[in-house]
């Protein structure tokens, strides 16, 4: 591999040597089982990313003391022996494929939620770990003794069952992080006050783990490098903290960000690739320590030259590898066209696991457990498929039937692809979300049994002709516009200066220069406040009107926390729990509390959300009613939501092709597998030679 010499390099730390410079990072999924255990599909999941050939994967935060220091809400635990068996299956699978395997082990503190753990959470002061976050009682001395004895017990633990490395965290507002920083900190004994007090309790966890696993066993530090809130760790503040911890720490994983700056920690869509790596290049640098560096890092380009520059030693790519788990492989093998790039929307992910205690999912990727397994299967008999709408749901619907073998052609009525997820990404903050039409129109296009027709209206004769056996509608949405005076005169029509979302989309080249503008939105939902970034951002006077008490209620936790940062940076005129009741070609007439005020602008922009285009979905049950033809309408054409709803009904095709009786059960004799075993390999004993064959036997 010479195209990234530097990502395709070994590390080696202490007695563990990583086959390549990727690792996947720690990231909750709620995928653990009620008690804490790991579960086959929790493994499975680690599973796919080893053999997607990452180098490392740090398995996410085990919690040392139950209850009292776990967080989500199924979360692994490592407080016990009784949980090293399972976890033991865990790495014995992962090293299979050549990965390496750490385990996170962590007290949550004052981030645990007192209805989970059944009291009132604890820390080093009486500080919430965010605003509105339960208040915990401070730790006793004795009480932190015991923890710091839990970490080292914990720690030996994670090396029992199997594991390469262990990781301390002592960032993002957990309890060691809550001794850290002054925000939190408000002791006055020997724990508080000076920088070494507070990096007393740190310094004797990590003084436990090593008198635990040995000097040979790697020790990696989590760290929040800046808080990026105000009163908080600055980078400066760290780098003298790191002073009194750096002894026995092997690895720096160097992150950012505390509970109310989240966005900075689980990192917001508008934040460009490796945006914090000067923080690891600068613990680097002073400790002359390994680092790792994450921070919405997509593309091989970027990891590579982080790695030549210097900034760190390892790329942490965390929701890239649930977007993609095999993006080290796609490297590897030249098919970096074909990286499903994580779109950093954190829904699926964040949004399910931290705002709705869901296992997580992800937008890009429809199955994050089973990933691929469905091409293994084929279609029985000839099987047609005719998709209407080349939107993501469209194309991933049609993608997956062509994969398991399906005639497939795809109708779209626009010149190009991608649906509303094209026409959004146009918005410079969204550009992110390009990458998702974008992969799926490569993908496409590698598959010769698809056939795609674009500018191209799809008309029942024509739709007939091609013998249908599946008829998928996947027609989309569009702005839903009220019969509110003066609304529908005026939207998106010429002379006029009121927009709808496809409008502001469609001309958005001339809002270029809005400095001082007067830009007056309505509605706070996910597209009005897009709407607002882009002007705020751009130095407009921005006013928005929202029928709810508040803003953005259905937006992930990431993007909310995020927008209400801009709307407060930029001073944004906000009107919550008003009504628009008329547009007028220079203002809008809201009304709050039986109080009409007009809102004046210079360019106005109505944003209530969108409504299903399926207009043609009636004639097409008619005409095929009788046919023994299966149609199904899926995405926004259904109802409309967001685009990971879309991505998953595409991918349940399958079970379409199922109910018809049109595909095959999993095949499991694909394949013939070589492999070397025994001396042909490394010299060893004859008994280990058996085990070594029976291990790589069973994993085929």
């Amino acid at each position: 591999m010479t195209k990234y010499p530097n990502i395709f390099s070994p590390f080696k730390v202490k007695n563990m040597t990583i086959k390549n410079r990727i690792i996947m990072p720690p990231m909750g999924t709620n995928y653990a089982g009620q008690n804490g255990e790991i579960n086959a599909e929790h493994i499975k999941y680690y599973e796919q990313r080893a053999k997607g050939e990452t180098g490392l994967i740090i398995v996410e935060n085990a919690a040392v003391d139950f209850p009292l220091g776990s967080n989500g809400t199924t979360q692994l635990r490592i407080d016990h022996d009784s949980f090293i068996p399972a976890l033991y299956k865990l790495t014995e699978r992962l090293h299979k494929y050549g990965a390496c395997v750490a385990m996170q082990i962590n007290h949550s503190g004052a981030s645990a939620v007192p209805d989970r753990i059944g009291c009132q959470p604890v820390s080093s002061s009486n500080i919430p770990s965010k605003t509105g976050g339960a208040v915990p009682r401070p730790l006793e001395k004795e009480e932190i003794l015991d923890i710091v004895e839990k970490y080292g017990k914990a720690a030996r633990r994670v090396q029992i069952a199997g594991f390469d490395a262990v990781e301390i965290h002592a960032g993002h507002s957990y309890l060691i992080c809550q001794f850290l920083s002054p925000i939190y900190n408000k002791r006055e004994d020997e724990f508080g006050g000076s920088l070494k007090n507070r990096a007393r309790f740190a310094r004797m966890v990590i003084d436990s783990v090593r008198a635990n696993v040995g000097p040979m066993f790697p020790i990696f530090l989590r760290i929040s490098a800046d808080e990026l809130l105000e009163g908080g760790n600055t980078l400066e503040d760290i780098l003298k903290i790191l002073e009194y911890l750096n002894d026995e720490v092997d690895v720096f994983n160097v992150s950012a960000g505390l509970n109310d700056s989240l966005q900075y920690q689980i990192d917001n869509m508008n934040l460009e690739d490796g945006w914090r790596s000067y923080m690891s290049k600068a613990v680097r640098e002073k400790f002359n320590k390994p680092t790792i560096t994450t921070g919405n890092i997509r593309n091989p380009e970027v990891a590579e030259k982080l790695l030549a520059e210097g900034h760190a030693d390892l790329i942490g790519i965390g929701r890239g590898l649930i977007a993609d788990p095999n993006w080290v492989l796609k490297v590897r093998t030249n098919q970096e066209d074909m990286i499903r790039k994580c779109i950093s929307c954190n829904i699926g992910c964040a949004g399910h696991r931290i705002g709705l205690n869901r296992p997580i999912r992800c937008t890009m990727n429809p199955d994050t457990i089973y990933e691929d397994a469905y091409k293994s299967r084929r279609v029985k008999k000839p099987t047609n498929v005719v998709v209407i709408g080349g939107g993501t749901a469209g194309l991933e619907a049609a993608c997956t039937a062509a994969e398991v073998g399906c005639t497939t052609f795809l109708f779209e009525q626009k010149k190009e692809l991608g649906g509303l997820a094209r026409e959004i990404s146009k918005l410079p903050d969204k550009n992110r979300i390009s990458c998702l039409p974008k992969y799926l129109i490569n993908r496409a296009g590698k598959l010769n049994n698809l056939i795609v027709y674009t500018d191209t209206k799809a008309h029942v004769k024509a739709i007939e002709n091609l013998k249908p056996d599946v008829i998928v509608n996947a027609t989309g949405s569009k702005p839903l516009l009220p019969p509110i005076k003066g609304l529908l005169e005026r939207i998106d029509k010429e002379g006029e200066k009121i927009y709808s979302i496809i409008g502001l989309l469609n001309n958005i080249d001339k809002f270029e220069n809005v400095k001082g503008m007067k830009i007056a939105v309505v509605g706070g939902g996910a597209v009005g406040l897009d709407v607002v970034e882009f002007f705020a951002e751009r130095g407009a006077e921005v006013s928005i009107v929202e029928m709810m008490p508040m803003l953005g209620r259905d937006l992930d936790v990431i993007t909310k926390l995020s927008m209400m940062d801009i709307i407060k940076k930029h001073n944004v005129d906000v009107h919550t729990s008003t009504a628009l009741v008329e547009v007028a070609s220079d203002h809008f007439k809201v009304k709050k509390d039986d109080i009409e005020l007009n809102l004046e602008f210079d360019y106005g922009f109505v944003c209530l959300g969108m409504r299903s285009e399926n207009s043609g979905l009636n004639e097409l049950l008619e005409y095929f009613g009788d046919k023994n033809v299966e149609i199904i309408n899926i995405g926004d054409s259904a109802r409309t939501r967001k685009i990971i709803d879309g991505m998953a009904e595409g991918r349940d095709i399958i079970l379409t092709l199922e109910k018809i009786g049109a595909l095959q059960e999993y095949n499991t004799d694909a394949a013939v597998h070589v492999i070397n075993i025994g001396n042909i390999v490394k010299p060893r004993k004859t008994k280990e030679d058996n085990s070594i064959a029976v291990q790589n036997i069973k994993a085929i």
